[in-house]
């Protein structure tokens, strides 16, 4: 059985699905790696605000 995804996952996990067919890469900040596509998307990227 899947556990159910709070809003928020649902969102993200639809737009990760979105950037995906884009073609984008989608990476975590502590392994991002620019050389890799032109097009990426961090996860979860904290700001000072």
């Amino acid at each position: 059985m899947t556990p159910k995804l709070t809003p928020e996952q649902n969102a993200r996990e639809k737009t990760d699905r979105k950037l995906i067919a884009s073609r984008w890469e989608i990476q975590d900040m502590k392994t991002l790696d620019f050389s890799l596509n032109p097009g990426i998307a961090v996860r979860e990227y904290h700001t000072d605000a």
